[in-house]
């Protein structure tokens, strides 16, 4: 039998070139004994490794949420915040309360201090303690700083219509601001007939699913209805809301004041509380919402007036064996004897309050130059500016001087479209920059409390209000005409657009960012690597211990140099929140933030208007620039806020590290009549009088006069203040235009007599 043999087609491998193989012994002894493993090698991972990894991943996020839920109102822990807001008109939140301050559930503790609709839970059978706060839909600014310490929020529904208008308006301002965890509650379904009870909860729920989809109602009619709310509260799992993960917070139980031996009016307040988010530094910086920033000078650690948990103690003089119950509320007289130190303010470690940079406005002086510096720049600019041009014969200079390069010319419609391009900018500093007026002296005047009519705004016409009118008009012109203006007559124009200037293409050409810049650009801080320092901070929080007061404990924080009304604030039944500062958040800067317009807004919101804002834990006032957002280098200006279009806010304020969330309110305030009200009034025809109080925040007031009014009256008031002549001196006067009489005369119409 014939042996196979290959033919001239077999196919023919290119052999193998690789050099010297080398084992893994060899490689070992080259590398000195260091396995070096790719990234693509750690990675790869057998499918059972894979699946073990995962689930361990898993148990401990599962792990860490129980810790959280265990800890939060535990006897370690702060007790569990619960903020209850009535979104209806007819919620009775008196009749919320008396359900769940059930005396069977639990030990109650109203508070007496601060806000008199609160109140302590504590339920040693749950192990779980609350404390339940309440704010009215009807005052916002209430409810949206509440809500930035609050761990769960409770909603009380209508049975029919669920909430209101104005629950409506607050719920929008909540899911702006970031919602924690919540409840949804409904009270009043009870009172139904049972036929209309299925109806009405079909239809409730149809309402709920626009704003909650997929959240339960739960019911607010009986004790046991009431339990069952508290065990949905204490198992719910937590919502984090970003700025407040990496500070430390506390919301005020008990606040004293001790003023200072200088000034009665300033001293230290004495703020009691437990630490929630982060651990409390006794150096860092305190801010307290709506009032400002603060340096603290000690934490003490008092005994806990809301313990979960009573002490039991053994009696001295009757049976050994027996034993008492002693709550630590009847120890609250002892609390100066338990009181412990944490800790006390280091000078040299403590954050300094400095906001602004000190202003030097002799740092940018310079000599005058000299004339040989004057000639060689003249020379050097002449040098510069010599243009070499191919131009036919005979062609003399000034001619050449409107002859374009070859290289310059750009094709029809580019130019066009370049030309179309072309605007103006308007800077940041257009109205205040050059009219900047000296500080004035302010003394402190206590005035007395006037009797507000909190129904009075509703009787205002607003479509009286010229203003409002007004503004509504040049919104419309900036819609149908946009960036464009008539040519004024009474000014010249090279005067009244002096601070602008004319671009070849708006996206491409080149503008200096630090050019012209206004004098308040030297009061701020400014950021080498902006990124970078908020990472480094954000890491610090994550790795590093801080020394200071620990989540959960009950403290008592001495801040310094406060003034007295921030007391007689909260002791009116306002809040009192204060949250830890991260370094720098106290120095001012440009802030700019993106916001967009709430469909529900009608109003006409101008740029540069007094404005409030609640960014992040932070509430203030400012009056804001608008302009595009863009990705480009500038950005055009915006003279008001337009809807469905994102804009970017900018204004000076303190440093705020993202994420944080951004509102913004028009402000109308009472504070224009209190401010004249020392001024005397008078009328033309000889009355006297004065303001006693405003009336609503639209500007009406309350007067008085020596006599009555008549109708063809006019209230006046006199003002005055002081002028000076501007620096208009020109020794320089041109030459007189020739006189020419003038041809026009001015046609009379001839009337026909017949």
């Amino acid at each position: 039998m014939a042996a196979h043999r290959s033919g001239p087609l077999k196919q023919q491998n290119k052999a193998h070139k690789g050099g010297r193989h080398r084992g893994r012994g060899s490689a070992q002894r080259d590398g000195k004994g260091l396995k070096i493993l790719s990234k693509k090698m750690r990675k790869e991972l057998s499918k059972v490794d894979q699946r073990h990894r995962a689930s361990q991943l898993r148990k401990q996020k599962k792990e860490a949420v129980l810790a959280e839920k265990r800890q939060l109102g535990s006897k370690d822990g702060p007790p569990h915040q619960v903020l209850v807001v009535p979104l209806h008109d007819k919620i009775s939140l008196p009749e919320a309360f008396r359900l769940l301050q059930d005396t069977d559930t639990g030990t109650v503790h109203l508070n007496e201090c601060g806000s008199t609709h609160s109140f302590m839970l504590l339920c040693p059978r749950l192990k779980h303690r609350w404390f339940f706060t309440s704010a009215r839909p009807g005052d916002l600014h209430t409810v949206l700083d509440m809500a930035k310490v609050a761990d769960t929020i409770l909603f009380l529904l209508d049975p029919l219509e669920g909430w209101d208008s104005i629950g409506d308006y607050c719920l929008s301002c909540l899911f702006a601001q970031g919602l924690p965890t919540y409840t949804l509650a409904v009270q009043g379904i009870s009172g139904l007939p049972p036929r209309k009870q299925i109806d009405a909860r079909k239809k409730l729920s149809k309402t709920v699913e626009k704003r909650f989809p997929s959240d339960k109602l739960l019911l607010l009619d009986t004790q046991q209805e009431a339990e069952m709310l508290l065990r949905q509260l204490a198992n719910q799992k937590q919502r984090h809301l970003a700025f407040r993960d990496r500070r430390a917070y506390l919301f005020a139980h008990a606040a004293d004041f001790v003023p200072s031996e200088e000034n009665n009016l300033v001293g230290t307040l004495k703020i009691s509380g437990y630490v929630r988010g982060q651990t409390l530094n006794v150096n860092s910086l305190l801010h307290i919402i709506g009032q400002g920033d603060f340096q603290m000078k000690q934490i003490d650690a008092p005994m806990d007036p809301f313990p979960l948990n009573f002490r039991m103690i053994k009696s001295q003089k009757e049976d050994p064996g027996v034993t008492m119950e002693i709550c630590a509320m009847d120890a609250v007289a002892d609390m100066e004897e338990d009181l412990k130190v944490v800790m006390k303010a280091d000078p040299d470690k403590q954050e300094s309050l400095q906001t602004e940079v000190n202003l030097d406005p002799m740092e940018g002086e310079q000599t005058w130059p000299t004339e040989e510096e004057l000639s060689e720049a003249n020379d050097f600019l002449k040098e510069s500016s010599k243009v070499v041009k191919k131009v036919p014969k005979g062609t003399s200079s000034y001619q050449a001087e409107w002859i374009l390069d070859e290289d310059g010319e750009s094709d029809g419609e580019d130019e066009y479209d370049d030309m179309q391009r072309e605007d103006f900018i308007e800077e940041e500093s257009q109205d205040e920059g050059s009219e900047k007026e000296e500080e004035e002296e302010y003394e402190t005047m206590t005035m007395g409390e006037s009797v507000h009519d909190d129904l009075y705004d509703e009787n205002v016409d607003d479509e009286a209000e010229e203003k409002m009118l007004e503004k509504y008009k040049q919104e419309r012109l900036q819609e149908m005409f946009p960036d464009e203006i008539d040519t004024p007559r009474d000014v010249a124009a090279r005067i009244r657009f002096q601070k602008y200037r004319g671009l070849k293409s708006f996206r491409t050409s080149p503008w200096d960012p630090k050019e012209n810049l206004p004098q308040d650009y030297a009061r701020i801080f400014q950021f080498q690597n902006f990124t970078n320092t908020r990472k480094r901070i954000f890491k610090e929080i994550e790795e590093k211990e801080v020394e200071g007061a620990e989540v959960g404990w009950y403290v008592t924080l001495h801040v310094s140099e406060v003034p007295l009304s921030v007391v007689e604030y909260f002791k009116r039944g306002a809040p009192l929140i204060a949250f830890s500062l991260l370094p720098h958040e106290q120095k001012m800067s440009v802030l700019n933030m993106v916001v967009s317009r709430h469909p529900g807004n009608i109003e006409p919101v101008k740029a540069k208007e007094d404005l409030i804002f609640h960014c992040g834990f932070r509430r203030f006032r400012a009056s804001p620039l608008f302009s595009q957002h863009t990705a480009a280098d500038k950005h055009k200006f915006q003279r008001f806020l337009t809807a469905d279009v994102a804009l970017v806010v900018t204004i000076y304020g303190p440093i705020t590290f993202p994420p944080a969330s951004v509102l913004l309110f028009k402000q109308n305030s009472n504070e224009d009549v209190l401010w004249f009200k020392p001024v005397e009034l008078r009328t033309k025809w000889g009355r006297r009088g004065h303001i006693k109080e405003p009336l609503g925040t639209h500007g009406h007031m309350k007067c008085s006069f020596d006599g009555k009014l008549k109708s063809q009256d006019t209230v006046l008031m006199n003002l005055y203040k002081r002028v000076f002549p501007k620096w208009t001196y020109d020794p320089y006067v041109p030459d007189p235009v020739p006189w020419m009489k003038s041809e026009i005369s001015l046609a009379v119409p001839e009337v026909d007599m017949e």
